[in-house]
């Protein structure tokens, strides 16, 4: 592997990155903490456990596809798709619009079906890699569901003060 290919591979990991920081900005909160959630809801730490592993799939995938077709079709469906999942988070958790986040949440599941598919003849590992992300978004449009269903809404928009406090289960005193 040369070094363009290296530095390919960590410009695709660092929009993953760039993605996944949307999810950090506008974090649970004391307003998600409130909705009527369901009993199946996985605990908050499974999150970024999944999430971190189906970034680097998501990242490998688009750099396989790079790799063996350049700056195809197959690879303008893996930007969609990035740019619909770093949404998804300003959507449910920032302007909170559960039912809005829904929708952008069924058409990322169509992206990410849409790369299964056509990655799979220019890299079947790339089309392979997105099976556990097809899989981890179903799970994740049926929980949106289930959320807006329980909370029809309208919710507050989230507030500057909730955007800069310190994630959930943080202290200071843990801090030192």
């Amino acid at each position: 592997m040369d070094w363009s290919s290296v530095f390919a591979l960590v410009g695709f990991l660092a929009a993953c990155f760039a993605a996944a920081m949307t999810g950090a900005l506008f974090k649970p909160g004391a307003w998600y903490d409130s909705l009527d959630r369901p009993r199946w809801l996985p605990p908050d730490w499974a999150f970024p456990v999944a999430w971190s592993a189906l970034y680097l799939m998501i990242a490998v995938a688009g750099w396989l596809v790079w790799r063996a077709d350049g700056f195809g079709a197959p690879l303008w469906l893996w930007w969609l798709q990035l740019l619909l999942n770093a949404a998804w988070s300003v959507l449910f958790f920032g302007i909170r619009r559960l039912g809005l986040a829904m929708v952008e949440a069924v058409l990322l599941w169509l992206s990410i079906l849409g790369c299964v598919i056509a990655f799979a003849p220019v890299s079947p590992t790339a089309s392979w890699l997105m099976v556990p992300y097809l899989a981890w978004v179903t799970f994740a449009c049926v929980l949106n569901w289930s959320m807006w269903r329980r909370n029809p809404g309208p919710h507050p928009v989230i507030t500057w003060a909730e955007l800069k406090a310190p994630p959930r289960g943080y202290s200071a005193e843990r801090a030192r």
